[in-house]
């Protein structure tokens, strides 16, 4: 696990993913504010071919669908059992 921070562009996202040879990316927002940067970076980390796992308090399934996310987790227990779902499938 890398924890990139707060404030982080999409293109950082991806950058760090690529440098270790990430296959799964999880991100998670907190507020309703976060959520614009959160389909930005979802979208950018697809473009890029990575699998993508987001959730936090304001993240739905339908806003994860929405964004094209691969999954969504209410937690970080859940989190850890989708990966495993999307790297049996």
């Amino acid at each position: 696990m890398i924890d990139l921070g707060v404030d982080v562009p999409a293109e950082k996202f991806v950058e760090v993913a690529k440098e270790n040879n990430a296959v799964i990316v999880a991100a998670s927002g907190l507020l309703t504010t976060t959520m614009p940067a959160l389909k930005q970076t979802s979208l950018a980390l697809k473009e890029a071919g990575f699998t993508v796992i987001v959730g936090g308090a304001p993240v739905t399934p339908e806003y994860a669908a929405e964004i094209k996310a691969d999954g969504y987790a209410p937690d970080a227990g859940s989190a850890v059992t989708k990966a495993k779902e999307l790297i049996k499938a």
